[in-house]
Order: C-alpha cells, then structure tokens, then sequence
C-alpha cells in the first residue's frame, strides 16, 4: 500500500465526516443553507483529521513514543517508510489546505468560527506535539469529545444557521462520545508500549479494566442522549429511530472490547470508527425526512 494512504490512515475519518455530515443536515431547512457550505465544513474537517494523524504519526517518532515493539497499524515515520522531514512538511501543508479551504468558513461565519478555526489547528498540532501534549497527558478523549464531537457538529451548524440549537448540542456530545471511544480503542491497545515510553493515556492512567467499562459508557450515551432528546421534544422521532438500529453494532463492538485486548483490538478500531459513521448516516437520513 502507498506510504501516504498508510499514514493519512482512512480508517480514521468517519470520525471527521460524521458530525460534519449531521451538523450540516440538522440545519437543512434553514433558509440559508447551502450545499457549498456543507461540502467545504467536510472538506475542511477531513484535512483537520488528516494534519492529525500525520502529527501524532511523526511527533511519536520523535518523542519516542512509537518503537519496534508497536503493536498497532505500521506508522510510516518509525516504520521508515517515509522521511520525517517529509511527514512534518505533509502536516503542514495539510494545516495550510485546512486554512486555505476554512477561509471561506472563516468569512461567512465570523469571528466565532474564525476562533474554533484557530482551536482546531492548535488542537491538531497540541494532541501529539508542543510543550504539553494532549494525548501524552490523558487528555486524547477529551479532545476527540471537543473537536470532533462539539466542535464539528455545533459549528457546522452555526454555519448554516447562523446560531446554536439545542438539538446541535445533544448530537455534538453523542457524536463526541463515539469519536472518543476511537480513541479509547486506540490507547487501550497500545498502554503497555506507551507506558513503557513515558506516554501516560487515560487508559494508563485507570486500568485495562476500567477502560473496558468507559468504553461500554461511551457506546451507549449516544442512545441515551437522543432517547432522552426525543423526549424532551429537541430531536424529532425519526432520525432516532433509525439511528437506534446502530445500537446493535455497539452492543456486538462492546461485547467485543470485554474479553479482547493487545493487536487484537485493531480490528475493533476500524469498527467503532464505522459505528461513528453508521449512527450520524442514519441519524441524517431520518433528519432528511422530517
């Protein structure tokens, strides 16, 4: 496989393309949606995502971090399939795109989306570099639950429609969660190695056993958050029901985290992101029909 597909790692950006893709659609019937908005929020998000993983790929390199005893997908920098000069140019050209592409968010939006612009790119390079990384201090899931979670759905909206909901905000944090338990996967496979390199995740920090019980939190908040939305009157019937039927996925993907762990749980990192993607595509395609 080309070295740059290995470390812009697809498997990854349903976590970007799924809030942007219910933000954008929450807000469909507003007057001033357009489809151009929508597609450059996404594309703006996907580079975001992008500059991620290229930044945590090349700053775990240098820190360290990432060694022969990695027991996760091959990373391209320590694999030596790709210079670091090169992954380092690559962040930044992605970061530059981002801005490029944002620009035109940035004039329609103002200055709030001006501010989460300059969020998200510190957010991208802080998660794996800078004087205090995020992911080496605990912080990764909370991150992911920020910027892919709030950030993506509550600004994509606001996009559109020129103003929060309270709807935007549940389907942020239930979108937060999913992307979050990404992360969770992802830390929990690699803690021995981490620990061992002095990266303390929040999966080091609480236990294999205790990640196993966030993980099974983070999976069904989502249901609980738009159950509880539906009745309260802010998410329409609809969308929740078809996006309830992805709680059959969760529940197998749960039951898998419960008795699995090491190289094993890679398999169980593509398929939580594709539950992210399979709940925020349902969840559109009831939005479109209400």
């Amino acid at each position: 496989m080309n070295p740059w597909i290995l470390a812009i790692r697809p498997r990854t950006l349903p976590a970007a393309i799924g809030p942007l893709l219910v933000g954008n659609i929450l807000a469909l019937q507003s007057e001033q949606f357009t489809w151009l908005i929508a597609c450059t929020s996404m594309l703006c998000a996907i580079l975001l995502q992008i500059a991620v993983n290229l930044a945590n790929d090349y700053f775990d390199f240098k820190s360290g971090i990432d060694t022969e005893e990695r027991i996760g997908p091959v990373r391209v920098t320590q694999g030596g399939l790709l210079p670091p000069n090169k992954v380092r140019n690559a962040i930044f050209i992605s970061l530059a795109l981002a801005l490029l592409v944002g620009s035109y968010l940035i004039y329609h939006g103002g200055w709030p989306i001006a501010f989460l612009a300059a969020a998200s790119i510190l957010g991208a390079l802080g998660y794996s570099g800078g004087p205090y990384p995020l992911a080496s201090h605990g912080l990764g899931e909370v991150a992911a639950f920020i910027f892919f979670g709030l950030v993506a759905v509550v600004g994509s909206y606001y996009l559109q429609a020129g103003d929060t909901s309270t709807a935007a905000w549940i389907l942020g944090s239930a979108i937060g969660f999913l992307n979050a338990a990404i992360m969770l996967v992802n830390n929990t496979r690699d803690m021995q190695t981490d620990i061992k390199a002095g990266k303390h995740t929040l999966a080091a920090h609480i236990g294999e056993g205790q990640a196993r019980l966030l993980y099974q939190a983070l999976v069904f908040l989502p249901f609980a958050l738009i159950i509880g939305g539906f009745i309260l009157g802010f998410l329409p019937g609809l969308p929740v029901l078809l996006a309830g039927v992805s709680l059959i996925l969760a529940r197998k993907l749960n039951s898998e985290f419960s008795h699995t762990s090491g190289e094993a749980l890679n398999p169980l990192l593509g398929n939580t992101a594709k539950l992210t993607m399979i709940f925020s595509g349902l969840f559109s395609i009831g939005l479109v029909f209400v």
